[in-house]
């Protein structure tokens, strides 16, 4: 049953009468802060667009004054060269077919198509727009994705022990990471990649090793 007052409604659950339902497999998750959030925390692969979420698209298409974006969900998400920051008619973003972008859906439900946006409520990017195409960019589960946007989240703290590097994490299961060097980052994404089927203690011996020590 649902408890009283306000909450928030998460992946994986929706409401029904007097409580929530569960609409997939996983580990019942709480947060009480922020509202007192629910989810489901599970393992599975294909994403369903959330509003709020921040994803990592990849430009399929331009239509008009729209881009069409692979999100991993099961349509594609649609972006307005507006929705960039400092956008107009005469100053347009120089989006090409193939870039990744790095956007925050604000229309998100069965009945609509996706639409994605690259500023804040302020019109600020706030870290959102075109990713560089030099990095490397692959899949994870949803659940490992949820593990590394926690805060202080212990993998991505030992990472950046080993090598300095930029990262970004979409919460569709999608990782954009660049190091100095093509070797660092392929230690880095391997590293990501295994992560999710090793114990803390595992994963310190392989960063060990790789370190040196």
């Amino acid at each position: 049953a649902a408890p009283q007052g306000r909450l928030l409604c998460g992946p994986g659950l929706r409401r029904g009468g007097a409580g929530l339902l569960v609409t997939k497999c996983g580990l019942l998750r709480h947060r009480p802060a922020g509202g007192g959030a629910y989810w489901v925390d599970s393992q599975q692969k294909r994403y369903v667009p959330v509003k709020g979420d921040h994803v990592i698209g990849i430009v399929t298409a331009k239509a008009g004054d729209v881009f069409r974006l692979d999100v991993g969900g099961s349509e594609p998400a649609s972006l307005s060269y507006l929705a960039f920051e400092g956008a107009t008619k005469r100053n347009r973003p120089n989006v090409q077919v193939g870039d990744l972008v790095y956007g925050q859906f604000v229309v998100a439900n069965k009945d609509m198509e996706p639409e994605m946006v690259c500023i804040d409520s302020s019109g600020k990017s706030s870290g959102m727009g075109i990713i560089g195409q030099d990095g490397f960019l692959f899949k994870v589960s949803l659940g490992l994705i949820r593990k590394l946007l926690a805060p202080k989240c212990e993998i991505i703290q030992e990472l950046s022990q080993l090598y300095p590097f930029e990262l970004v994490l979409g919460m569709n299961g999608r990782i954009w990471v660049k190091a100095k060097t093509v070797q660092q980052t392929l230690i880095i994404v391997n590293i990501l990649e295994a992560c999710e089927y090793m114990t803390a203690e595992q994963r310190k011996q392989a960063l060990a090793k790789l370190s040196g020590n």
